[in-house]
């Protein structure tokens, strides 16, 4: 992806916006509608990607920019940062990307029973125009090996190595140990953020989590405060830089919103699937420990263990969208000890939309939390003025 690319993905106004068609705000929706808002309801000049709910259709614009390189403007028109009306414009590349996805949709009907095995992905893989001739310095080069694309296919056991309840009896000793990390019931933190959604600027940020699998992160940007909420069934976001101002989770994203709440406490994180698998691989070629959920037809969860300390360094979870499977990566570093347990200060999270780095800088364990603060967030007010 060219540098250029990533200052004008997925987020705020300006400098940083999301990259879709021009939304289409309908009266009496915002904060009432219990259904998620569609794709063809909500934005204008849809005419492919339709019936999908919105963050999936965000994420598919996410899979658009990954396969090919690309960022809003080069599919769009250029003075699309200035209105969302301006996304609904016709050009020749997005003429191009409805031919393609229907062409991809007719591959998978007819080949693969309706599964999406062929993506924008499949043949593109970051360029404009897919390789139609072999590269000999791929075949004949050092392979370099993606800890992301692990697939574990073995037992809950590493012939070579622990089983699954080895490696999770060794995180959780490695940061407290199973007493002390099980009586942990709520965090509170505050920190620092910054994305492309901020224009690349530090801004201050609260965490509120409790062990029920609920979580309020609010990021304070300077055009008005993003909330992203999940009250232990359901989620929302309301941001400011956003093209609906309250968007509810669905899918992986829903179930995203999830992970990231219960990785908060760790006892529970063996509990979100009934089968794992163990291997190994190396992220910067430190050795790691991985164990993948194992659950057919659903997308494979991995988390990743330092084999030299016990900790949790990476997670990779994946949400389905109309063209694909996309992926978050989330990497822990900088683990510190507060009352009694090690707590990951550093979070980078990384999907085909954004990057975000979150970096806490007061933390609480067991502080009282008001209920309300997981509560369905207000929808967010337009952007401040600059």
């Amino acid at each position: 992806m060219r540098p250029s690319s990533k200052r004008l993905m997925f987020g705020g106004i300006g400098t940083v916006v999301a990259c879709s068609l021009a939304v289409a705000f309908a009266n009496g929706q915002v904060g009432q509608e219990p259904r998620p808002q569609m794709s063809d309801t909500v934005f204008k000049n849809v005419s492919v990607l339709k019936g999908i709910p919105v963050d999936e259709f965000m994420d598919t614009m996410g899979m658009f920019s990954a396969a090919l390189g690309l960022n809003c403007t080069d599919c769009h028109t250029p003075d699309s940062t200035s209105s969302w009306d301006q996304f609904a414009a016709d050009t020749e590349l997005k003429r191009t990307a409805r031919r393609m996805v229907l062409m991809m949709n007719s591959l998978n009907a007819t080949n693969f029973r309706g599964a999406r095995n062929v993506t924008c992905w499949t043949c593109h893989r970051g360029d404009q125009r897919p390789k139609v001739a072999p590269s000999l310095m791929v075949q004949y080069g050092t392979p370099v090996e993606d800890p992301n694309e692990v697939v574990l296919t073995g037992r809950d056991r590493d012939s070579r190595g622990p089983t699954v309840d080895q490696v999770f009896d060794r995180y959780i000793g490695a940061i407290g140990g199973a007493q002390r990390v099980a009586n942990v019931s709520s965090i509170v933190a505050k920190g620092t953020y910054v994305g492309y959604d901020t224009d690349h600027e530090k801004v201050p940020v609260d965490l509120y989590a409790k062990a029920t699998a609920q979580r309020t992160v609010i990021v304070h940007m300077r055009i008005g405060d993003s909330t992203r909420t999940y009250d232990g069934r359901a989620g929302w976001v309301a941001s400011p830089d956003k093209p609906f101002p309250l968007i509810p989770l669905t899918g992986g994203n829903l179930e995203g919103a999830k992970l990231e709440a219960t990785l908060l406490f760790p006892t529970r994180i063996k509990q979100l699937y009934s089968q794992w698998r163990v291997g190994e691989t190396a992220i910067d070629d430190k050795p790691v420990q991985v164990l993948q959920s194992a659950v057919f037809g659903q997308p494979p969860l991995s988390l990743y263990f330092d084999q030299a300390t016990g900790l949790l360094v990476r997670v990779v979870r994946f949400a389905e969208t109309a063209v694909g499977r996309v992926p978050t990566q989330y990497d822990f570093s900088v683990y510190r000890e507060v009352s009694g347990i090690k707590v990951p200060l550093k979070t980078i999270t990384t999907w085909t939309n954004e990057q975000t780095t979150t970096e806490l800088t007061l933390v609480q364990v067991n502080a009282p939390i008001d209920a309300a603060r997981f509560n369905r967030p207000a929808p967010a007010p337009p952007p401040k003025l600059q």
